[in-house]
């Protein structure tokens, strides 16, 4: 136990080094009890609206793990519940992080719900992909769908790294490298801290398996008590924004978007702007139902019709020059039958899994 108590890492050695490790560290001020007063601040995995997800270690199984602290109230019975749904009645959960246990954490006059997850690995995010080969993107687009399949099929609307957790201190420094560190200087904080650069896992440590999480925001079909929230707007299909119930195609807009992120790199709308030029004007009969705030009349102005300089034909040819026509076509064709503004006529997961467009584009990369 000796030098994993006292062994963190190596400080920084020379300027060049104090200004790479500033552009990429955690800003010291989370640590200020001025900016976060009564916060203990360990590691931060991520945040939303309804909960807080830290990185911990388990004691007992001695494994490093995930606690997603839940805010008080819907968030925290919603959330639980719908695990719970999907650990009894979804057939195939080897694609869905699901809890390992849970306990409550005293609050400010209330009590929080805490849900412990196994550490899985970073989400998918532009620095990822960059240099992730199509074949493991296409992998990750086939694993995503099977998972949300197998949710659609016991009725839930939606709305990887490798097993390290065992490992201790200084076998993770042989796998993962040293900490670089710097003391955090000229600052009055209540304990000295110190910047760490965050972690890089190798290649050579990530798995090609994909997860489906948090479900936050996930429901059974047909429930009359909807939880309040939406999902990214990038991500969020049109029809949510004007007043329509979630529904299993709501998700497959939002499966095709995460799609077009693993293909192209980056999400096909990135405003409603860009979604009009792509696809046309939104339906006249949604004018007057926008739930946010900016709204404009020419979204419904029926006289638009997609750009043909910036529709989603040209978009794949710009961003993916280097596929083939015939890969290019199949890749349009899945598009459009899911980026439809009617629900109704956008293919469901099992659907879209038996296209033959979309097996057409598994095949070619070996998925």
């Amino acid at each position: 136990m000796g030098d994993d108590t006292a062994d963190f890492g190596d400080f920084v050695s020379n300027e060049d080094e104090e200004l790479d490790l500033e552009e990429v560290v955690e800003p010291w001020y989370n640590y200020d009890i001025k900016e976060t007063p009564h916060v203990f601040y360990p590691i931060c995995l991520g945040e939303g609206s309804g909960s807080t997800v830290w990185m911990a270690h388990n004691l007992q199984e001695k494994r490093d793990v995930a606690l997603k602290v839940m805010a008080s109230g819907e968030w925290a019975d919603n959330e639980i519940c719908i695990q719970n749904e999907i650990i009894q009645n979804v057939q195939d959960t080897s694609h869905l992080v699901t809890y390992l246990a849970t306990f409550l954490l005293p609050g400010n006059e209330c009590h929080h719900r805490v849900l412990v997850f196994p550490l899985m690995g970073p989400c998918i995010n532009p620095l990822i992909l960059r240099d992730m080969p199509m074949a493991t993107r296409m992998y990750a687009a086939r694993q995503l769908l099977e998972a949300l399949e197998s949710l659609h099929k016991a009725g839930i609307v939606h709305r990887g790294m490798a097993p390290l957790h065992s490992l201790n201190r200084s076998a993770k420094y042989k796998t993962h490298g040293r900490p670089l560190r710097q003391i955090i200087p000229h600052v009055d904080l209540w304990k000295q801290g110190e910047l760490v650069r965050p972690v890089e896992i190798p290649d050579n440590l990530r798995t090609e398996y994909f997860y489906l999480s948090d479900f936050g925001l996930a429901i059974k079909l047909g429930d009359p008590t909807i939880p309040r929230g939406y999902p990214p707007t990038l991500f969020c299909p049109p029809e949510r924004l004007h007043k329509k119930h979630p529904s299993f195609a709501c998700d497959m807009w939002s499966y095709m978007v995460i799609f077009e992120v693993l293909y192209l790199g980056f999400p096909p709308f990135l405003s409603w702007r860009s979604l009009i030029k792509r696809l046309g004007a939104l339906p006249e009969q949604w004018k007057g139902l926008y739930s946010q705030s900016g709204g404009l009349d020419s979204w419904y102005d029926q006289s638009q019709s997609p750009d043909p300089d910036d529709n989603l034909a040209s978009t794949i040819a710009d961003y993916r020059p280097d596929a083939d026509p015939i890969e290019r076509e199949h890749v349009l064709s899945i598009m459009s039958k899911v980026f439809t503004y009617c629900p109704e006529k956008r293919p469901t997961a099992t659907q879209l899994l038996q296209d033959p467009s979309f097996r057409a584009i598994m095949d070619t990369y070996g998925c």
